[in-house]
C-alpha cells in the first residue's frame, strides 16, 4: 500500500504570516505555520510535517507538491549541498538551511516519492492542503490559532487508539492530563510543583507555533494551556 498525501504552503506578503498543511483525507491531515515566513518556508514545513507524522508507518509515501523548488531540492541539489557543507555551487549558503537539513533527515530509511502537480488547478488533495495551509497563514495574521488537525491516524487499532492518533489530541488536553496525576487535598494550600515534561517533535513543534502566534516564551505558552 503506498500513502498518498499532498503538501502545500503559504504566505501573505511572502514574507509574512506564513502556513503549511498536508492532506491524506479529512480524517488524517494537518496544519501550523509562523506568524512571519515566507511560501517557499511553508511548502518545506509541510513535507517535514509530513514525514514526521508518518515516520511509525512501513507504508510508501508518495507525496504531492506544486513546488518544484522542494521537490529539487530533496531529490535533485541536496546530495551537492551536503558534500559542499550546504552550500550551493557558486559557494552561496543554501537558503533555509534548517529546514533542508531536518528533511534530509527526516528522509533517511523511507520509500518516498514526489510528484508534481500544477497549483490551483482542481486537484483534489492539492486544493485541501492548499485550503488549509492558508487558513493557517491567515490565522496567524490574525493572531489567533490555526486549526490543526486529527493528524495521521491510519492504521490505528479502533479499541486502543494508535500512539499517532493520542499524540494528535489537542494539546490543552495533553497539557490538563498532566494535572490529572497530581491531587491537592481539599481545602489546603497548594504548593508548587517542579513538573518535567517530555514532549515529541509533533508536540514541541505544535507547542512551538502557538507560542510565535501570542509572542511569548514556549514555558508562557504551556503554562497557558495548564
Amino acid at each position: 500500500m503506498t500513502i498518498t498525501a499532498a503538501a502545500d504552503g503559504s504566505a501573505l506578503g511572502n514574507p509574512g504570516p506564513n502556513g503549511w498543511a498536508w492532506y491524506i483525507d479529512d480524517d488524517n491531515w494537518a496544519a501550523g505555520g509562523s506568524p512571519h515566513g515566507t511560501n517557499n518556508q511553508g511548502e518545506l514545513r509541510a513535507v517535514l510535517e509530513l514525514l514526521r507524522a508518518t515516520a511509525g508507518s512501513d507504508e510508501s509515501l508518495l507525496i504531492m507538491c506544486d513546488s518544484k523548488y522542494v521537490i529539487d531540492s530533496i531529490t535533485k541539489w541536496m546530495p551537492g549541498w551536503k558534500r559542499r557543507g550546504w552550500r550551493k555551487a557558486d559557494g552561496a549558503p543554501v537558503l533555509n538551511r534548517d529546514l533542508m537539513e531536518s528533511l534530509d533527515e527526516a528522509m533517511q530509511g523511507r520509500d518516498v516519492k514526489f510528484a508534481w502537480v500544477k497549483g490551483h488547478a482542481g486537484h483534489d488533495l492539492n486544493e485541501a492542503a492548499d485550503e488549509r495551509a492558508n487558513a493557517a497563514a491567515k490565522a496567524y495574521q490574525a493572531k489567533q490559532e490555526p486549526r490543526r488537525g486529527p493528524g495521521f491516524t491510519l492504521g490505528g487499532d479502533a479499541s486502543t487508539g494508535s500512539a499517532s492518533a493520542q499524540k494528535s489530541q489537542p494539546m490543552w488536553a495533553e497539557a490538563s492530563s498532566l494535572l490529572d496525576v497530581f491531587e491537592v487535598p481539599e481545602g489546603s494550600a497548594a504548593s508548587a510543583i517542579d513538573l518535567h515534561v517530555t514532549l515529541t517533535p509533533d508536540e514541541h513543534a505544535r507547542l512551538r507555533d502557538r507560542a510565535q502566534a501570542q509572542g511569548i516564551s514556549l514555558e508562557q505558552a504551556l503554562r497557558r494551556l495548564i
